[in-house]
């Protein structure tokens, strides 16, 4: 049941760092082996996002201040390293390599924002009805801070983000741009349609809705906002986080999740489950539908739906727990190692056992 994949391997094997022998066997498995060859394929992906990337020079003072903020200890490491293979790091040097770059980072983010504050974003590709603040809109224009685009039937448009990615703008949708900066690039959507493709460190792109916060985790997904302010979040690459009044949910490829207005966010399912299964799972989450609704989600879970189960039990306590707990084990059985009683008391370290073991199933 719990098939051991070549995923770890990938990245190395796309970038043509693994030994003749390992690299033989990653290839032999991709041939045979349809979730490895999507993860292939997201890696690949990843990486020509990456390659379209521009080098571009520090500045001296920058580099001065990154030297500043380095403690001697973390200096002396590093001259150390400097003559040495990169392959020769010790857990120590990497650990003195990573506080140079989470300082790089912080103070190339300061770098950015000193610049100069961005107050818009390019709108391109516009066709039928699409207004920027109530003027129409003909192929090229600007989305500015505070500003609303908004399509009408058979029309869209393109919305650039700085350099991370577009958003593509559906009919009878309207949104709105918050916040534009080198940290943080937010939008909400009212109501319609958009689809996200962006490629960025994680928790830089949000949109806002009615409902809930869909925070970027590098992916693309799309997400819809109907009259009633409920929202249903679809994600085709990567993962994305929904989030509400405390609760956070990771969605990831090839899962949806709803949202609710008053309510909040509800438990992802994959895309492929049954109607019935979904049908059963919004009666839980939104309309009390109480132990009813749950048993019903249960009979009518699959093997993959052990991947709404496990949602589930951070949602439901006492007996509750107990039977989503024993369906799961009934679909897939109980994986070596891991504890009934931890998973019950929902040990983080337990539930993280369960989705690694399950991940093999959930996208096979």
């Amino acid at each position: 049941m719990f098939t051991k994949h070549v995923i770890k391997q990938l990245s190395a094997y796309c970038n043509g760092e693994l030994a003749d022998s390992e690299s033989r066997r990653v290839q032999e498995h991709l041939l045979s082996c349809l979730r490895c060859r999507r993860e292939y394929g997201a890696i690949k992906l990843g990486a020509a996002f990456a390659a379209k990337l521009s080098a571009v020079s520090a500045p001296a003072e920058l580099w001065s201040k990154i030297e500043e903020m380095l403690d001697p200890q973390t200096r002396k490491q590093l001259l150390q390293i400097a003559p040495r293979s990169r392959f020769a790091f010790n857990w120590y040097q990497v650990a003195a390599v990573s506080a140079v770059l989470v300082v790089a980072v912080a103070i190339g983010l300061w770098w950015s924002a000193y610049e100069g504050p961005k107050v818009s974003l390019g709108v391109r590709g516009a066709k039928g009805s699409v207004r920027i603040d109530g003027k129409r809109v003909d192929d090229i224009g600007k989305l500015s801070l505070g500003g609303a685009l908004e399509t009408g039937s058979s029309s869209g448009a393109t919305i650039t983000v700085a350099d991370i990615g577009e958003i593509e703008v559906d009919p009878n949708t309207r949104i709105r741009l918050v916040k534009t900066q080198a940290d943080e690039h937010r939008l909400a959507l009212d109501h319609g349609r958009m689809k996200a493709t962006i490629s960025a460190p994680p928790r830089l792109f949000f949109v806002d809705t009615p409902s809930a916060e869909a925070i970027d985790l590098g992916c693309v997904y799309t997400l819809e906002v109907d009259d009633a302010g409920s929202s249903l979040l679809h994600v085709t690459l990567g993962w994305v986080a929904l989030v509400r009044n405390g609760r956070e949910v990771y969605v990831p490829r090839y899962a949806m999740c709803q949202a609710r207005l008053g309510i909040g966010v509800g438990t992802p399912y994959f895309e492929d489950a049954s109607d019935d299964f979904v049908r059963a799972l919004e009666r839980f989450d939104f309309e009390g539908g109480g132990d009813d609704a749950l048993a019903a989600v249960m009979s009518e879970a699959r093997d993959r739906d052990t991947f709404t189960l496990w949602h589930l039990l951070t949602r439901v306590e006492g007996d509750r727990r107990v039977r989503v707990l024993n369906r799961m084990i009934e679909l897939v059985g109980l994986p070596k190692g891991i504890s009934r009683d931890a998973t019950l008391k929902l040990d983080p370290d337990t539930l993280e056992m369960w989705k690694d073991e399950l991940d093999t199933i959930w996208f096979q």
